[in-house]
């Protein structure tokens, strides 16, 4: 299963409800194609409980720029619409399994 593709139209529904994980991404980064199969594998392992996203920075500026994004892969946590954490550079699938799951295992709201 890939991640969710996400454009400035459907970002905030994607984010509003649930934890989300949202990977802010650049065709040209080297770090980025490395981050690529984590993402899809989190897809897949949390469809259930989480939403795992992309964004792609080159064609959503307006993303970024809202964002504070200054680098790639940035990866955003939302929970229930409000971000909870903000990771930049590459991340191991292991730490961000333990994020999605602390994010997960916390109640209804932030």
């Amino acid at each position: 299963m890939e991640a969710i593709s996400l454009i400035k139209s459907n970002f905030q529904e994607y984010i509003d409800q649930g934890v989300t994980l949202v990977e802010f991404w650049a065709p040209s980064c080297e770090h980025c194609k490395l981050q690529l199969p984590i993402i899809d594998e989190l897809a897949e392992k949390f469809k259930h409980q989480a939403i795992i996203a992309r964004v792609n920075v080159h064609i959503e500026k307006e993303l970024e720029a809202e964002y504070g994004v200054t680098s790639t892969p940035t990866l955003i946590i939302f929970k229930d619409g409000y971000r909870v954490e903000k990771l930049e550079g590459f991340q191991s699938q292991d730490l961000l399994i333990q994020k999605i799951k602390l994010y997960t295992s916390i109640g209804d709201t932030c």
